[in-house]
């Protein structure tokens, strides 16, 4: 089939295979031209399939020559239906993985249900006897709880009281203000649930109980602190709430792998296009001129830069990972220099739409969010039927 780009908002209903291959090689690229990294050799990535769980599969396997499992829940295709970006992304990986002779295999479901776990537990036993990293990157806006059975749904407002500030349609470029209305404490708790730490450490308890964690395991989870323009409906928001959480839960997932000599970190990350991010009100508009300000310093990363960078300066060193007063490694000490965000701060002020080409980078950021779903390449044909129907090779 010939397939098109269709856009609704931040979600796009068609996904381009070859694209998504094509994507999946540049950052297999990057990570190989930044040369080897002693890492760990066996890596379960939850969330794999995207993002910042794709880019550390990627640079487990083709930066430290890991055997890496992958868990994801995408929509596989259909005839004259493609799948999801993931689906198709992970089919690349997977293939590009045997090709080099790495280690390869993948579980598609629930990540939150306990027969996901159950099945991926099984398959590290087979397969790799233990691991020796665990990185956890879902970002799924829903999550139905194993042992309660109830299905949480998490929001994106502020606490306290209603706040107004600018946005972007970032397809058409018109920039005007929104009101959120403050979240009640219900809303905090469902939030929390599906974004904070819980699933996380379950996952890690499942392993450990079943023996799969090898000595010095490492776990790693991600998260964003952000600006203060950000702030009220980020990091003082609902999601604030379940960073918090996320970040707490390093601590308790560490006390519980001190017998092993194993120990959770929470990554924090700068603000990167993605799907998830796109559907945060101000942060795309903020991300714009992000763009514009860090590639005019000559600073400007995405997710496959971020993890590369992580695992061979951060964490893989040889020397003790540092991290901040409170924990945690920080992955966004670019985007946060003073300069850049004094910058952002006064370039903020005077955007709107007649200025918001200037002033930020909204082409950059519309071409990446293109390249999530595999369109924009330069390099693909996109007039040129393709084969929808991709198989992910190693799929369990």
């Amino acid at each position: 089939m010939i397939v098109k780009s269709k856009m609704r908002g931040f979600i796009s209903l068609t996904a381009h295979p070859v694209g998504c291959e094509q994507s999946v090689l540049k950052q297999i690229d990057y990570v190989k031209s930044k040369g080897k990294i002693e890492g760990s050799k066996r890596v379960l990535v939850i969330g794999a399939s995207t993002g910042f769980g794709l880019a550390s599969r990627i640079s487990s396997a083709f930066g430290c020559d890991a055997a890496t499992i992958g868990v994801f829940f995408e929509k596989e295709p259909q005839p004259e239906k493609t799948a999801t970006a993931g689906w198709y992304n992970s089919a690349a990986f997977s293939k590009a993985a045997h090709n080099a002779g790495l280690y390869a295999k993948s579980i598609n479901g629930d990540a939150y249900s306990d027969a996901i776990k159950a099945k991926t537990i099984e398959l590290i036993k087979a397969d790799l006897g233990q691991v020796d990293m665990v990185v956890y990157s879902l970002a799924s806006p829903v999550r139905t709880h194993s042992v309660t059975g109830v299905t949480h749904r998490s929001v994106l407002k502020p606490i306290g009281q209603t706040y107004t500030n600018k946005t972007v349609d970032f397809h058409s470029g018109v920039v005007s203000e929104v009101t959120l209305d403050p979240c009640s404490e219900e809303e905090i708790e469902n939030t929390v649930a599906v974004m904070g730490g819980e699933d996380w450490e379950m996952w890690l308890d499942a392993l450990q109980q079943a023996d799969a964690l090898a000595d010095s395991v490492i776990t790693l989870a991600y998260s964003y602190i952000g600006p203060s323009v950000t702030e009220p409906i980020y990091r003082k928001g609902t999601i604030g709430k379940a960073k918090d959480h996320l970040e707490a839960t390093a601590v308790s997932i560490t006390e519980k792998l001190k017998e092993i000599g194993g120990k959770a970190y929470v990554s924090v990350n700068k603000a990167l296009v993605t799907q998830a991010s796109s559907a945060i009100p101000f942060i795309p508009l903020y991300i714009i001129i992000l763009f514009k300000v860090m590639k005019a310093k000559g600073i400007h990363e995405g997710c496959i830069e971020q993890i590369q960078r992580l695992y061979s300066e951060k964490l893989f060193t040889g020397k003790e990972v540092p991290t901040d007063e409170a924990g945690r490694i920080r992955v966004d000490d670019w985007e946060m220099r003073d300069d850049v965000q004094t910058e952002i701060t006064k370039l903020w002020e005077n955007v709107s739409t007649e200025t918001v080409h200037n002033i930020g980078d909204l082409n950059g950021y519309t071409k990446e969010f293109k390249n999530l779903f595999g369109f924009g390449f330069k390099a693909v044909d996109y007039h040129q039927d393709v084969n929808e129907m991709v198989e992910i090779d190693g799929l369990v």
